[in-house]
């Protein structure tokens, strides 16, 4: 009787003191749920740094800075894809890319579903030549997964040297098909206005059809594309095809140059809104240059960016019809903001909206005419489009290659004659009624 009283009263005691240390605990590490101002928050951050300095068990070799910048990452890439915190080194290179040349294969890429995401291989680069397309996820560089890593580090790894390689291990999320590339990097350098064949003489098609390529929108496009229209007017084109299809975008004030070409003085070409401003762009060229010639725009998956704002702006303003598939949806505007240790953020600071206020990020351009390919067509037609592409293919490749259309670019033309012979009967003198004697 006494043994079991004995171990009663050690039992109470034992669950006494378990309580009154857990109420200590708890009141100790209490959360203030509800204190949103940034001194308690601060004060947080800097007690659960300084405890993983002194009790993680490998902690002595981390260093303050260490600690901040992978909490900076961890906040930054929750926001979205696009933003990021970026280092001191990472920040340079971002400079030196916005300044200069560099080494690479010529393969935009962006985080979509938590996949590394091929939006599209530029034109006449190692990336576009090996056949990778809008779509393709990479999934490994030099045999080691990238997926949960940073952006900037893939991207670090895909640059280097001219001359020297790289494989990467690339997933085709269509059919499930993986398959190593090993790529040779090489200068970045393209023509931003091509025609059909790849050059800059831009001949007519049957019907008097022009047609013109814009691979990217850099310093140069708005200036291209003004010698190849200057090109097709001198021939006395009756419609026009721009082939936005695998174009990556570039900067806004070169979609603004190309959109101004088509439309009125003062229309609405985009607007950006964040939270803090909202700006409107608007067309301040000579009016439309091709005043009464339709336009068919090709665009696909692999159109992103600059080129959905001209896609937009076009179709909004009722001067394009536009034939392909949807496009990537990457409408959004990123900041650099320095920082004072070098380092730096870039942080999504607006959304681009149609003259239509259509929102452009995550949603993309909705063609007026839907034109899907296979992925064999559209493999073949990466091949046709890059310089040696064909002749590059065995014998009875190349026969097979050749022979498979371009289905949207024959769809536009059937388009674009239509709307020639509509203009053609509605511009034609109406017959003169003749009273009856």
């Amino acid at each position: 009787m006494k043994r079991r009283l004995v171990f009663g009263l050690v039992l109470l005691a034992l669950v006494v003191n378990l309580a009154m240390g857990a109420k200590v605990y708890l009141n100790a590490a209490k959360p203030v749920a509800d204190d949103d101002s940034i001194q308690a928050n601060m004060e947080l951050f800097n007690d659960a740094i300084q405890k993983i300095r002194n009790e993680y068990v490998d902690g002595k070799d981390l260093t303050y800075q260490q600690l901040v910048y992978s909490a900076l990452r961890g906040t930054v890439g929750k926001l979205d894809p696009h933003s990021e915190f970026l280092d001191a080194e990472s920040f340079q290179e971002l400079q030196d890319d916005t300044e200069g040349q560099f080494g690479g294969l010529g393969l935009v890429v962006a985080t979509k579903n938590g996949y590394v995401t091929v939006v599209s291989p530029m034109e006449d680069t190692p990336g576009f030549r090996a056949g990778i397309v809008a779509g393709d996820r990479i999934i490994k560089v030099e045999g080691k997964p990238v997926q949960g890593k940073e952006l900037t580090d893939v991207v670090k790894n895909l640059r280097g040297e001219p001359g020297s390689t790289v494989t990467l291990t690339v997933q085709r999320p269509s059919t499930g098909a993986i398959k190593d590339y090993t790529l040779t990097r090489a200068i970045i350098q393209m023509a931003m206005v091509k025609d059909l064949n790849g050059k800059k003489e831009f001949p007519l098609l049957d019907n008097q059809i022009g047609y013109l390529q814009i691979t990217q929108f850099g310093d140069k496009t708005g200036e291209e594309l003004e010698a190849a229209l200057d090109k097709l007017r001198e021939q006395h084109l009756k419609g026009l095809i721009i082939d936005l299809r695998w174009n990556p975008g570039g900067l806004l004030d070169q979609a603004k140059a190309v959109c101004q070409k088509f439309l009125p003085s003062g229309g609405l070409i985009v607007s950006t809104e964040g939270r803090h401003v909202v700006e409107k762009y608007y067309a301040e060229g000579r009016g439309d240059e091709l005043p009464g010639v339709p336009i068919v725009l090709l665009v696909n998956l692999g159109s992103a960016s600059a080129a959905e704002i001209v896609t937009g702006c076009l179709q909004d303003r009722h001067r394009a019809v536009v034939l392909g598939e949807k496009t990537f949806g990457k409408g959004s505007v990123q900041t650099i903001f320095p920082l004072d240790d070098g380092s730096a953020l870039k942080l999504t600071v607006a959304k681009y909206y149609t003259p239509s206020h259509k929102v452009i990020h995550q949603h993309g351009i909705t063609p007026d005419i839907y034109v899907p390919v296979s992925d064999t067509e559209e493999a073949a037609l990466i091949i046709k489009r890059a310089p040696g592409g064909i002749e590059a293919l065995p014998d009875a490749e190349r026969a097979r290659v050749a022979a498979l259309p371009d289905q949207q670019l024959d769809r536009a033309q059937e388009v674009l004659k239509g709307l020639i012979l509509y203009q053609h009967l509605t511009s034609a003198p109406k017959p003169q009624k003749v009273a009856a004697k």
